[in-house]
């Protein structure tokens, strides 16, 4: 009885502990997919609840794929592709408040933001909604921001942030002092009021944005340390804040490692490994409303090989059909908080909350034309004070004015056209 409960002591209780990984079968993988071969340690992989895309060779520029989740099986080479930039894209990201806009960084220095038709591609596609330049190196870093609509951060190999405001194509916020050499990742904390860089000077730093100053940096004494094999390449880590399990996919490698986070000592609790024989080129990780909560489907991935993309999911074991509540905490809906306006005017709003209960279903169309619309009233509403007012007053008489000549343009013209028509027939006759 003693040794039992030794035994209790020693084996820390966890809802995570069993946990465990499997790769789907063959006829739901997506194949014969040429994945990028460009050497960028970015995941190269975005999913959410409607469309995976993943980052693909490409003759005569930068393109990548964007399939309906549905769409598994062997891709067509014909089939449609993003691909409007004139380099390799190097890093694309979903918007959380939209699921048919999708943000891509490429070597040709350009942010680019796309709006996928409800469906998938029909055509491929070299327009996008917006171009967003003011970077002098290739970009190889984008994430929107989590509760703001319209933020966008893009990092260059110029060693710059820019924070954007897609709705009006502008680059609000340029932080270029504050790192010395190439910027290997940034990430959004969840309200989206900091961010955390990590940089080639091995140092960590944790930025207030808006105030374009260092909060921390070079945090020397780590709290807790784990030693891991991995020769082969970087970390990808996957961070889910409803479950604190951080996922670790190493690029290059075959494993993906999770471990637990906790307030107490030692803080990490390793949980598990899944090993497959073939090593990841990239990896996308599905947000939390697109996975199926009657599996009790904690995490899904799709692990890029050479020539296909296979999801992976990770479940809890559990016998019970009922809805596990402790797995599916409320989690981040696709609603946004905040305009980017109030954002860039200090305020912060915390990620609005879902259940999953019943599950999730994507709406249809759900805000589809609001970027487009967005740009449009940016521009000409902006503030909407009485100088702006008289601003767009005088703009929009421009553009009348502009109709006008236009339309005398069109009848000067149709007079010229009759004119000839009746030449040509003096002619004939």
């Amino acid at each position: 009885m003693a040794a039992n409960q030794d035994m209790k002591r020693v084996v820390r209780q966890s809802k995570f502990r069993h946990v465990f990984g499997q790769a789907v079968k063959n006829d739901q993988c997506y194949d014969d997919i040429r994945v990028s071969r460009v050497t960028w340690d970015s995941s190269f992989c975005a999913v959410n609840p409607k469309f995976v895309a993943i980052i693909i060779e490409a003759s005569g520029g930068g393109a990548f794929l964007v399939l309906p989740l549905l769409k598994t099986g062997r891709i067509d080479k014909s089939y449609p592709t993003v691909c409007g930039h004139t380099g390799p894209v190097l890093d694309i990201d979903w918007c959380p408040h939209n699921d048919h806009v999708i943000a891509s960084g490429s070597e040709d220095c350009t942010v680019m933001v796309w709006q996928i038709p409800e469906n998938g591609l029909v055509t491929s596609m070299a327009e996008p909604v917006v171009v967003l330049e003011g970077h002098s190196k290739r970009v190889g870093i984008i994430t929107w921001h989590p509760t703001a609509r319209n933020v966008l951060l893009s990092a260059g190999c110029d060693n710059q942030i820019i924070i954007w405001n897609v709705g009006t194509g502008e680059a609000m916020i340029t932080l270029d002092e504050m790192h010395p050499d190439v910027i290997y990742n940034v990430t959004w904390n969840r309200n989206g009021s900091l961010i955390c860089t990590a940089c080639k000077d091995k140092a960590i730093r944790v930025i207030d944005p808006r105030k374009e100053m260092i909060v921390a940096d070079n945090m020397e004494e780590a709290m807790t340390v784990n030693e891991m094999d991995t020769s082969n390449g970087v970390l990808l880590p996957f961070y889910d804040p409803d479950t604190n399990v951080v996922y670790l996919c190493g690029k290059g490698d075959s494993s993906i490692r999770y471990f637990e986070i906790t307030d107490e000592a030692p803080y990490v609790h390793f949980l598990s490994t899944f090993a497959t024989k073939e090593p990841q080129r990239g990896m996308g990780y599905m947000p939390k409303r697109g996975l199926d909560v009657n599996k009790c489907e904690i995490a899904r991935f799709y692990k890029l090989h050479e020539r296909k993309c296979e999801p992976i999911v990770m479940t809890v074991p559990r016998k019970s059909d009922l809805f596990q509540d402790d797995l599916y905490p409320d989690t981040s809906g696709p609603d946004h908080a905040l305009e980017a306006e109030e954002w860039f005017d200090g305020k912060n709003g915390d990620p609005i909350l879902i259940s999953l209960k019943n599950g999730y279903v994507p709406g249809k169309n759900r805000e589809f034309k609001v970027v487009k619309k967005n740009i449009l009233d940016s521009k000409n509403t902006e503030n909407s004070g009485p100088a702006n007012k008289s601003k767009s007053g005088a703009k929009l008489e421009e553009i009348l004015k502009e109709v006008k000549s236009l339309k005398d343009l069109v009848s000067s013209q149709d007079k010229r056209i009759a004119k000839l028509e009746e030449q040509m027939s003096n002619i004939a006759i």
